[in-house]
């Protein structure tokens, strides 16, 4: 009697477990059959993206791109001063002519007049230096650098209030006796140099 009651019991928990693994193969295919429904896949990808987009509300990071203000558009850049006492009459012409240059290759802030102007970029000239750098035997000068340093200044017109305001300083190199041509070179290589460093203050240095 035992025996068969044994029996009938392994028999009904076989049955159950065979019931329980087919209910559970039967919900499993239902979970899958609703994953690969589209208006299912459709749902899950947008719930996706409203948590990517969720996670990255605090990161410092722009999707546009831009570092400037939007309520700033122009520019005016009026002709640097010179007070460095270099000597040179074209120095302020050429360095403000390559200011100018580099913000309209640029395109971020169109240059305007000041008195349309969103904001304003003024500069001087404050100082030239050309020094040995290279001396070679017999204590010969082999290349002379030459560093300009300019003081700039940032006005944001439409909010009245300065943006930033500082000293920027470039180098460039020429050869030793090489003449007024290529010292002039020199100052060309550091002017270059400044007036993109100042471009990029500008635009992105907020």
């Amino acid at each position: 009697m035992n025996g068969r009651c044994t029996a009938k019991s392994k028999n009904s928990d076989s049955r159950g477990e065979e019931v329980r693994t087919a209910g559970t193969k039967a919900k499993t295919e239902e979970v899958h059959d609703k994953l690969r429904h589209p208006h299912f896949s459709f749902f899950l990808f947008h719930c996706s993206l409203f948590f990517v987009l969720s996670g990255c509300a605090g990161c410092p990071y722009s999707f546009t791109g831009a570092s400037v203000p939007p309520h700033l558009k122009t520019i005016a850049i009026p002709l640097v001063e010179d007070q460095s006492g270099y000597g040179d009459p074209m120095l302020r012409d050429e360095f403000s002519s390559q200011l100018l240059q580099r913000f309209v290759n640029d395109n971020t802030l169109q240059p305007a007049d000041r008195n349309s102007a969103d904001a304003v970029l003024e500069g001087v000239i404050t100082s030239v230096r050309d020094v040995p750098v290279v001396v070679e035997g017999g204590d010969q000068v082999a290349t002379r650098r030459v560093t300009v340093t300019v003081h700039m200044t940032f006005q944001d017109l439409t909010l009245h209030k300065k943006v930033w305001e500082k000293d920027f300083s470039q180098w460039g190199d020429y050869p030793s006796g090489g003449g007024l041509t290529q010292r002039n070179e020199g100052v060309a290589e550091a002017v270059r140099k400044l007036t993109e460093d100042i471009l990029i203050e500008t635009v992105a240095g907020w």
